[in-house]
């Protein structure tokens, strides 16, 4: 059955042939109806092939909930037992992944497994299994999972996202709102999308596919059965699908998947120790520019592999190995699919003239060493981790590394440094009057426990200074 309707297929598609302009093997790629018997094929044997390989994703949390101000009181426990005292309760999640190698990996969401203390998945064919979470990319949106299933299994193959164009016919598949696998059709319509709010990542597949909760970690496939994208966002202002959702290309997902081959449990990207801000009207006219595009080189770090190749500050970007990088969002994207370890040709406008330069893709630094220290005790820094600011720990944060102080990579909830307010992310730069410049000299300031506490602190460019008795 699967056999007649996929020669059917082929054989309806074979009319198109006579309707290409040109005649060239790229346009014979991309064929547009003409006949009504066109317009009446089916997606059911790429959709029989492909289902078997989405599956769904469960994510358990166990949560605790808050002790009430009546826990102890003999009066109340009377009455009404033990229920002041502290309870876990638990949450679920439920997404979509996609399996991408026999031996049981699935890619997902990263924002569907996020301090998740149990994770399933659940096949088509309704057999479950326990999942471990191998890597996760919280900047991407991506995680892999790992289990171990009983046979070979059936895959949806990577294809190369950077062959996409708008017009483009995609389906999606997942499980939206819970109710099954359902699959949607509908088009690119565009690429290279920026969009706030979603994740720090900026190059998303926009689609006019329905997409909707459930769906995240899903796929996004092409006509010819290959994965061009996880299914990670919808825009919508009711909850759901509004006719526009966003997936991360597959050449992201290839590049986690070889940092999973590679036995690494986190993502690494490049590094070329420069910082780069997006071009404005007022900008692109400034550099006699005739729109804006590209990523404004604002600084480069001494040293570093931008300064050995030449950039310098009030260069733009403009392309990487002769793929477009429309706007600086977009640049992290090219940078992160390159690889470290490649020599990359960088096109760019300095000074007024088209240059090409060579430039080293290298793996940031860790100097000085984070020597990640968690602060315990009675102080009101208590709960906190903190790190040194290196251009790796800089990198992970997506921070710039002018900063001063110990940075704070995490804050355990309900602790002292959580009821200050302190976020990841937050530069300790001083206390009581005594410069910290590293984690091992804040340890020391704190173990000296006076009663009054001083400090100085730096979210992003404001400074505060706070006192604590």
């Amino acid at each position: 059955m699967f056999a007649c309707k996929t020669a059917r297929l082929s054989a309806v598609f074979l009319m198109f042939v006579p309707f290409l302009v040109g005649g060239h093997a790229a346009q014979a790629q991309k064929l547009v109806p003409q006949s009504q018997q066109a317009m009446q094929m089916s997606f059911a044997p790429l959709v029989k092939r492909l289902a078997p390989s989405v599956v769904n994703v469960y994510a358990e949390r166990m949560t605790q909930q808050r002790r009430t101000p009546f826990a102890g009181d003999p009066f109340f426990e009377r009455f009404f037992g033990n229920n002041g005292q502290r309870r876990q309760r638990q949450s679920n999640s439920l997404g979509s992944g996609v399996i991408i190698a026999e031996d049981g990996l699935v890619v997902t969401n990263h924002h569907v497994i996020k301090d998740a203390d149990e994770v399933k998945v659940a096949l088509n064919d309704g057999r479950e299994y326990a999942a471990e979470i191998v890597l996760i990319d919280e900047k991407s949106d991506l995680a892999m999972l790992k289990f171990e299933p009983e046979d070979r299994l059936k895959i949806v193959p990577l294809g190369d996202s950077e062959s996409l164009e708008v017009g483009d016919i995609v389906l999606a598949i997942g499980n939206p709102f819970g109710v099954g696998q359902t699959v949607t059709s509908g088009i690119v319509s565009a690429l290279a999308r920026s969009q706030r709010g979603i994740k720090d990542f900026g190059f998303f597949i926009q689609t006019d596919a329905a997409i909707n909760p459930g769906n995240s970690g899903g796929a996004l496939v092409s006509m010819n059965g290959e994965l061009i994208g996880i299914n990670t966002a919808i825009f919508s202002r009711s909850g759901g699908s509004n006719g526009i959702g966003f997936a991360v290309p597959s050449n992201m997902v290839n590049v986690v998947l070889q940092s999973v081959r590679s036995g690494s449990d986190k993502l690494l990207r490049p590094w070329v120790g420069a910082t780069f801000q997006g071009v404005t009207a007022e900008i692109a006219e400034s550099l006699g520019m005739n729109r804006p595009r590209g990523a404004l080189v604002a600084g480069v770090v001494d040293g570093s592999p931008a300064e050995r190749a030449g950039l310098r500050a009030g260069d733009v970007i403009l392309r990487l190995d002769g793929k477009r990088v429309p706007h600086v969002s977009a640049l992290g994207y090219r940078l992160a699919t390159a690889g470290i370890g490649r020599t990359v040709e960088v096109a760019l406008l300095s000074r007024n003239q088209r240059k090409t330069v060579s430039l080293r893709l290298e793996q940031a630094p860790e100097e000085p060493a984070r020597d990640a220290r968690f602060i315990r005790g009675r102080a009101p820094f208590s709960g906190m981790e903190v790190a040194n600011l290196s251009p790796r720990v800089a990198q992970e944060l997506s921070m710039p590394m002018s900063l001063e102080g110990v940075v704070v990579t995490s804050v355990r909830p309900g602790s002292p440094a959580a009821r200050l307010g302190f976020r990841p992310k937050d530069m300790i730069v001083s206390i009581n009057g005594r410069s910290v410049n590293n984690t091992r000299r804040l340890e020391r300031i704190i173990r000296r426990g006076e009663g009054r506490w001083q400090y100085v602190m730096q979210r992003g460019a404001r400074k505060f200074r706070r006192v604590v008795r």
